[in-house]
């Protein structure tokens, strides 16, 4: 059993109330419960089939130099990377469609 955390962001309420099965629903999309591998990765690919246009962070405890993973699914502005084996978030810069703007 691992500690997983799925937080989403504007994903279709079916996906909600389905997470909500599994995991408790602390906050409005922010989903925490203890649970095996294998249905973590059953939630995973439930996420991956219903998040249309939103987005989606899972992150859970694992035995390596951090202590979690994660992966993530949708559009965001923090982007995954790997350091040297290690993964780091970076974020994309902000692009604005203000002529003006500097």
């Amino acid at each position: 059993m691992s500690f997983t955390v799925v937080v989403t962001e504007n994903v279709p309420p079916r996906l909600r109330g389905r997470m909500a099965i599994w995991l408790l629903e602390v906050r409005a999309g922010v989903y925490i419960g203890d649970v095996s591998r294998r249905t973590r990765e059953m939630l995973w690919e439930q996420l991956q089939e219903g998040y249309s246009e939103g987005s989606v962070v899972m992150a859970w405890g694992s035995r390596n130099e951090s202590g979690y993973e994660f992966q993530t699914l949708g559009e965001n502005r923090r982007v995954p990377t790997d350091f040297d084996g290690l993964r780091l978030v970076s974020f994309r810069p902000i692009v604005s469609t203000d002529p003006d703007a500097l």
